[in-house]
């Protein structure tokens, strides 16, 4: 059974970033009722208040505010998972409090989020899971050892848990942007991508994840073709995949982002 946003209740993390924002206003301009959550209290405020969402505060790397945050959402009929940290760097440079925060924002609370709604979904027989994953799931790069690690078991959850739902009326999917344009990391780092290297928008993330909710679709690349053409070689010829990256350039770029920063 697909899913319609139109009278869904929604739980979108990650709401006060670039991304977050637009998903926000898009789904409402659809028709759902939103709850917004992210750690900019004053930004996750006014967006609610602009839209007509429930913003709850919470930091997802801490284990009672993710709790809390559950409770105070109530029943949800869709979660979007989008909140996120890049964690760009040798792992050797990154401290053992930043490995923990990385993985824990960027994979174990999807996890968490993702099974404390599944009962109340599969029990209603509808609903859906909505993972933001990244290119950066399906390529790895110089200098993304750690982000990589988080979206590559990210994926291998998202298609996963979505084998175990099979057959209950309960969809997921996983939706992995490239470079987005005026949204996100690579909008946020002012860094400049090699000739020839396209980005997406941040519009075309979105149409992606409400075709993912609607079509019951389990994967969208947003890419240009070349780049889901690489990113497919990458699943399959990893070396000649990373030698491609550094014959064009691309695995300078993740060296010039500065540390771990947030979505």
């Amino acid at each position: 059974m697909n899913v319609r946003i139109s009278g869904s209740r929604i739980l979108l993390t990650g709401a006060t970033g670039g991304l977050g924002k637009g998903l926000a206003r898009a789904l409402r301009a659809y028709g759902a009722e939103l709850i917004l959550t992210g750690r900019r209290v004053e930004v996750l405020e006014s967006l609610a208040a602009e839209i007509g969402a429930m913003p709850i505060a919470a930091d997802l790397s801490n284990p009672s505010d993710v709790k809390r945050l559950l409770d105070e959402a109530g029943p949800v009929d869709i979660l979007i998972s989008n909140a996120g940290l890049t964690a760009v760097g040798p792992v050797v440079d990154f401290s053992e409090e930043e490995i923990a925060r990385t993985v824990d924002v960027n994979l174990v609370t999807p996890i968490l989020l993702s099974r404390a709604v599944t009962p109340q979904l599969v029990g209603r027989g509808r609903g859906h899971i909505v993972l933001i994953g990244s290119m950066g799931g399906r390529t790895a790069s110089k200098g993304s050892a750690m982000y990589n690690s988080t979206k590559f078991g990210l994926r291998g959850f998202a298609l996963a848990h979505r084998q175990d739902l099979h057959g209950t009326g309960v969809g997921v999917s996983i939706v992995e942007p490239t470079f987005v344009s005026d949204a996100g990391m690579y909008a946020d780092s002012g860094v400049a991508l090699p000739k020839g290297v396209r980005t997406v928008s941040p519009d075309d993330v979105t149409r992606a994840v409400i075709r993912g909710i609607e079509k019951n679709v389990d994967e969208i690349v947003v890419a240009p073709l070349e780049q889901r053409i690489q990113a497919s070689l990458a699943l399959v010829a990893p070396s000649v995949d990373a030698r491609l990256q550094r014959v064009f350039g691309v695995s300078d770029v993740f060296g010039k982002y500065p540390g771990v920063t947030k979505r």
